[in-house]
C-alpha cells in the first residue's frame, strides 16, 4: 500500500500532523494564559481596587453636585423668606414708628461715623485690620443685619409705645 491509499482511508499525512499539532498547541496556550491570569490574584486585586475606586469617585462626584444644588436652593429659599418677612415687617408697620425709626437710625449712622472716627484715632493698626475685615463681612450680609435691626428696633418702638399707654 502506498501513502495515497493510506490518505484514503482516513489517515492524516505528516503535514496535517504538523498543522493539527501547531493548532493545539497555541489552543494549549491561550488555555495556559488564561489560567494563570485567574491564578494571579494580586493583579485580580488591583484591577478591582481600580474599578472600586473609579465608582467611588463618580459617586463622590454626584454627592457634591447634589449637596451644592441643594445648598444653592437653600440659600435661596432662606433669602426669599427674609425679603418676605422684612416686607412684611415693613407693610405692618405704623408710619410714624417707621419715621422714629429712620431717624433713630440716622442719629445711630451719625453717632457711629463719629465713634468710628475717634476709635480709628486712638486703635492700633492690627486691631484696624481685624475690625475692617469684620466690616467687610457685615457689607457682604447686609439685608439679613439691616432686615434684624429693623425688627428689633420695630419691636423696641413698640413695646415701648404700649408701655406708655397702660
Amino acid at each position: 500500500m502506498n501513502d495515497e491509499s493510506q490518505n484514503q482511508m482516513g489517515t492524516p499525512t505528516p503535514e496535517e500532523l504538523r498543522e493539527q499539532v501547531e493548532r493545539t498547541r497555541d489552543e494549549l496556550g491561550q488555555t495556559v494564559e488564561a489560567l494563570a491570569a485567574k491564578a494571579d490574584i494580586k493583579a485580580q486585586a488591583k484591577e478591582k481596587t481600580a474599578v472600586v475606586r473609579e465608582q467611588a469617585a463618580e459617586k463622590t462626584a454626584v454627592v457634591r453636585e447634589q449637596a451644592a444644588r441643594k445648598a444653592a436652593s437653600a440659600s435661596g429659599q432662606i433669602r426669599e423668606k427674609t425679603e418676605q418677612a422684612t416686607q412684611l415687617v415693613k407693610d405692618r408697620t405704623p408710619d410714624a414708628v417707621l419715621e422714629r425709626t429712620a431717624q433713630a437710625a440716622a442719629q445711630v449712622r451719625e453717632s457711629a461715623a463719629r465713634a468710628g472716627r475717634y476709635a480709628a484715632d486712638r486703635t492700633p493698626d492690627p486691631l484696624l485690620e481685624q475690625a475692617d475685615r469684620a466690616a467687610t463681612a457685615a457689607r457682604a450680609n447686609r439685608a439679613p443685619l439691616l432686615a434684624g435691626g429693623a425688627l428689633l428696633i420695630a419691636f423696641l418702638l413698640i413695646r415701648r409705645s404700649r408701655g406708655r399707654n397702660r
